[in-house]
């Protein structure tokens, strides 16, 4: 009974805490493409492609559009 309990407050934990902007994004860093002191992203689920300027991954997704 724990058990389920626990797995129930952790699935509700995951959806409380998830980012819904960025959920189905998956950035990947493209060392390749950067551009001075900021770092290139490509989305592997949509091919989009940003730039940051404190090295982290995007926030929100950038399907609409691909190329900046």
């Amino acid at each position: 009974m724990v058990i389920v309990v626990g797995l129930i407050v952790a699935f509700v934990l995951v959806l409380i805490f998830s980012d819904r902007k960025t959920r189905n994004c998956r950035w990947r860093e493209d060392r390749t493409l950067d551009a001075g002191n900021g770092r290139a992203y490509r989305c592997m689920a949509c091919g989009a492609l940003t730039h940051t300027t404190d090295g982290k991954p995007p926030k929100d997704c950038k399907a609409d559009d691909k190329a900046l």
